[in-house]
């Protein structure tokens, strides 16, 4: 039975309906486990046909929505025509919120009304959906497979088609404006179904723009999912089809995904440079009767010139295209899947069929450090932001850790001892429907495979890894300790913070630092210096500039949490504080044998936690104010504060009772201006805990105290020499009535510091 004819019109967007289905996609958008994030400029603005990658029919119904959030632009969209073959309430709804079947004889010319009306048009250029994500051949040519033909075919050049016809009808709108054939402009006014001929001159002023724009998902998982299971349950004997959609769309939506969507730059239709005069589009246009005349110069031909133009477009189409499909994938938002992906992929090409895991991991951190500084490519934020990858080279990352696994689960990798291997099966030819579930590295290589630069740098990582110099890591690692803080005060610099971060007074800068000293002055000692509670680097900064000049090496760590807001101090722990610091160590160990540590404070508690894990580097300890005893009465009742907040948000949505304290800082351009109680607690427990690692201190250690700290008790420094079994130990007493007395040098701090540095270097010669 053949299907009905459409309607030689399509119904206008119901924008009532349109609007609803909005609220309505955002209300489900909150429930879903998708991470949305739109990567645009001005793009949206811009555009009027924007083209889509197409890998989940999720993804279809999205575009149109987040255009719409960002412009208030409605948006059309192209569906199967199977969607129309009945009236039913479905097919109806599309209709009325901008869709238009696929073959619909009027297809272009309706979209170009509609785009003359300042919508805009959404268009997935495959057809249908990519699971493979094979769109690029090994001679670099970009096409798809079709499930129709079981062939690997072009893309469509539909968009390519449209854009250029509405170009070309605005050239001739604009020409005629410019010689004021009033005729003219009212004829298109009508054809276009135009309410005005401002609003016909409106959009002719403005050129035809096609947007390129690649979505994202990250990870992708085939494990099982409720999803799958419901519909198994009700339904029997699922086709591979459908659960192969089941499993991997079910998890894009339901499992904690990221979906990103990243525009490219705007295209033109073709060049404009062509039409100079206009001469020949005018005198084709001349004699159109209608504007379907535009979208059938080369299937009819009326004569020479139709014939002559349609060639050209037919070939300018085919050119906007490539470049379109180009751009489109060129704009991945590569992860580490990614990169992981293409060197198994690369490796089991060459006919390696193994590769240590150390070596695995050290390629990968190095590439991604060397695709930081590339601007062509898009990387993921977890490849930009050092919590998600710096700890990558131990091979303790979080996302590496679920790629292996799925991995293994699916027979393309196996561990054993310190090597993977790579099995035979990713190389094996799998089903279009079945290759995300057997094959997900395969997916992701191609996925990966348009941008060069990925596989490049990769293939060089690999050679670089086993060899690379250690100083390099450790100013990559620096550079990574730089980086936290940037995410951090990003992260914490919104509005829904003001309440505590306006009253902050601090300026100075909080960045962690390494100082090297000249050439002929170096000593091949490393001091490492760390900071106190609520405060930064910039506390011992000018102590670091005093120990370089001495030809010291000297690496000032930034505790997690400090130098952006006291709400990140908030989410920190004391091992948090104690990795900022095992970080310095190790970026200073990569320039110096011998190292020395000296902490202020909660720095000197940290500083004997790490000569406790006995790194054969540390030769001595100066601790500085070690924070014990306190002057404040209030600071043992703080695990009971911070025990209350704890219930107050749990049974509510309030935040605690009281999460911060005011703290009256001595030095106001350095120090937070309010202490998180949180943070309090954290002291509490790794001040607790030093009953346990104190004795464990092998290393000369010094203690400083002032004798009249009006933060620390004296009896701090009694109480930590006698957890202390080390053989050198020494208490040191200061004569000052304020805290600070490193970052001030009060009494001759510094001094006194230098004279049992010393000391332990002269022992360290002697042993």
């Amino acid at each position: 039975m053949s299907k009905a004819p459409y309607p030689e019109n399509w119904s206008d967007i119901d924008k009532t309906l349109y609007n609803r289905s909005v609220r309505v996609f955002d209300t489900v958008r909150k429930v879903l486990s998708v991470k949305m994030k739109l990567h645009a400029e001005t793009q949206v603005q811009q555009g009027d046909i924007f083209l889509f990658n197409h890998f989940s029919r999720f993804e279809t119904f999205i575009p149109q929505f987040l255009i719409y959030e960002q412009t208030g632009a409605y948006s059309c969209a192209i569906a199967s025509g199977e969607f129309f073959q009945q009236d039913t309430v479905m097919s109806r709804y599309l209709q009325h919120v901008g869709v238009f079947p696929h073959d619909h004889d009027r297809l272009f010319s309706l979209l170009t009304t509609q785009i003359f009306r300042g919508r805009k048009v959404i268009i997935f250029p495959e057809g249908s959906m990519i699971k493979d994500h094979r769109v690029i051949d090994d001679e670099g040519n970009y096409g798809i497979y079709s499930r129709m033909t079981g062939q690997r075919r072009k893309q469509h050049t539909g968009a390519a088609v449209l854009a250029q016809g509405v170009e070309a009808i605005k050239i001739i709108i604009r020409h005629a404006y410019h010689n004021k054939d009033h005729k003219q402009l009212v004829w298109w006014k009508e054809q276009l179904r135009l309410d005005s001929l401002d609003q016909l001159l409106t959009s002719a002023l403005k050129h035809t723009l096609i947007i390129p724009a690649n979505i994202t998902f990250y990870p992708l998982r085939t494990s099982e999912n409720l999803l799958l299971k419901a519909v198994d349950f009700f339904t029997d004997n699922l086709s591979l089809r459908q659960t192969e959609e089941l499993l991997i769309e079910g998890n894009i939506v339901l499992k904690n995904t990221d979906m990103d969507i990243r525009m490219g730059k705007p295209l033109e239709p073709f060049d404009r440079r062509f039409f100079g005069s206009h001469y020949l589009l005018q005198q084709v246009m001349a004699k159109a009767k209608s504007v379907d005349e535009i979208f059938t110069l080369q299937a009819k031909p009326k004569d020479w010139q139709q014939l002559y133009l349609g060639h050209y477009f037919k070939n300018a189409a085919n050119t906007t295209r490539d470049k379109y499909m180009e751009e489109i994938y060129l704009n991945v938002t590569i992860n580490l899947s990614h990169l992981a992906s293409t060197l198994i992929m690369h490796l089991i090409k060459q006919g390696q069929s193994q590769i240590e895991r150390q070596s695995f991991f050290t390629a990968l951190y190095i590439a991604v450090k060397q695709l930081q500084n590339n601007t062509s490519i898009n990387l993921h934020r977890s490849l930009l932001n050092p919590i998600d990858y710096s700890q990558l080279i131990s091979g303790t990352n979080n996302r590496f850790e679920h790629f292996i696994s799925e991995a293994i689960n699916a027979g393309l990798i196996s561990e054993y001892k310190t090597r993977y291997h790579l099995l035979p099966k990713l190389l094996e030819q799998h089903d279009f429907d079945s290759i995300r579930l057997e094959n997900i590295i395969a997916v992701y290589d191609n996925e990966a495979k348009p941008i060069k630069v990925v596989r490049e740098t990769m293939i060089h990582a690999l050679a670089e890894c086993d060899t690379v110099d250690q100083q390099e890591l450790a100013a990559w690692h620096f550079e990574d300790e730089c980086r936290d803080l940037s995410w951090e005060h990003h992260a914490y610099n919104k509005s829904i913070y003001d309440d505590i971060n306006q009253d902050e007074t601090a300026t100075a800068d909080p960045n962690p630092f390494f100082l090297e000293p000249r050439d002929d002055d170096e000593n091949g000692i490393g001091i490492l210096l760390i900071h106190g509670l609520l405060a930064s680097p910039a506390e011992l900064k000018d102590y670091g500039e005093y120990l370089v000049k001495q030809g010291y090496t000297v690496m000032g760590v930034r505790l997690k949490g400090h130098g952006t807001s006291p709400y990140a101090l908030q989410n920190q722990t004391w091992q948090d504080w104690y990795n900022s610091v095992i970080r310095g160590y190790n970026i200073l160990k990569a320039h110096c044998n011998q190292i020395f540590v000296t902490g202020f404070s909660t720095g000197g508690a940290l500083a004997l936690k790490l000569a406790a894990e006995h790194f054969p580097e540390i030769i001595g300890v100066s601790a500085v104010a070690l924070p014990i005893k306190f002057i404040n009465p209030a600071f043992p009742l703080i695990p009971l504060i911070h025990g209350t907040n704890r219930l107050v948000d749990w049974l509510s949505s309030f935040e605690g009772i009281k999460p911060f304290f005011e703290n009256d800082t001595e030095h106001p351009t350095i120090n937070y201006r309010h202490v998180p109680v949180k943070s309090l607690y954290e002291l509490r427990r790794l001040i607790e805990n030093m009953d346990n690692f104190a004795p464990l201190c092998t290393v000369p250690v010094q203690i400083l105290q002032g004798d009249n700290d009006p933060v620390v008790s004296f009896k701090s420094a009694q109480e930590i020499m006698g957890k202390l079994t080390c053989k050198n130990k020494q208490l040191k007493v200061i004569t000052s009535n304020r805290h600070g007395m490193l970052m001030e040098n009060i009494g001759g701090t510094w001094e006194s510091i230098d004279e049992f540095m010393k000391g332990c270097i002269n022992e360290t010669k002697v042993n």
